[in-house]
């Protein structure tokens, strides 16, 4: 029997923030933004319910109709040049604010500040890890970009998080859309690669803090279904 997958939408945002909280508070790069684990303890889920609050604004959540599992996706679009920094979900092209708004003047606000000042005003780093994802997203191309996927850690291992990730990448298939993402562990990478995704040679490498490895696929080049993120 197939796993059974629908949009959530506002009223899934606290089980969303929940899921997210549970399956990343002690990843080793939640962890870098949260150094202190009593301070992580209490914060953590304020970044995640800002990134929550990003995607079911401008982006997709899958979610597992048991509520056990959740996919964050973006859609983004080509951007007007080949370089990089200017596609990304934090970068100039993506959400000024969940709501839309921009800053004073009208002007866009910056994202990176935007997700500081709500989640930790005095953590620098949260900015930081903004910018430097920002730094690496291709673009050039539109494509679909799997921002997290949380599974309930009594879950894990069961394939729920593999079934979301195909869910879309079905969909990317039939309309020729690439896909993207940063996978937080070597074992993560392998995971991925059995879907089709491939490393683009270049991580992310936080400062003094552990490396993320992007991974793009193209479409029509999935295989066996990864379990996890």
């Amino acid at each position: 029997m197939g796993v059974a997958i629908r949009a959530a939408g506002e009223d899934d945002r606290e089980l969303v923030v929940r899921l997210l909280d549970e399956s990343f508070r002690d990843d080793p790069v939640s962890g870098w933004v949260f150094p202190d684990a009593e301070y992580r303890r209490r914060t953590h889920h304020r970044l995640m319910g800002a990134f929550t609050d990003v995607v079911l604004a401008d982006g997709r959540i899958d979610l597992t109709e048991d509520g056990a599992a959740c996919a964050l996706w973006l859609s983004m679009p080509a951007s007007a040049d080949d370089t990089h920094g200017s596609a990304g979900p934090a970068g100039p092209a993506g959400p000024a604010t969940p709501d839309g708004s921009g800053g004073r003047g009208g002007e866009p606000a910056d994202p990176a500040v935007w997700m500081r000042e709500t989640v930790d005003p005095a953590n620098p780093r949260v900015e930081e890890i903004v910018r430097l994802l920002d730094a690496t997203h291709p673009a050039g191309r539109a494509h679909e970009y799997l921002w997290m996927i949380a599974v309930a850690p009594d879950r894990q291992g069961a394939g729920l998080g593999g079934a979301l990730v195909r869910h879309v990448l079905d969909r990317c298939d039939r309309e020729g859309l690439p896909a993207y993402l940063e996978a937080s562990s070597p074992r993560s990478t392998r995971l991925y690669e059995r879907l089709g995704f491939a490393y683009t040679g270049t991580t992310v490498d936080l400062p003094d803090g552990p490396r993320m490895w992007p991974m793009w696929r193209e479409p029509g080049t999935g295989g066996r279904t990864a379990e996890k993120r």
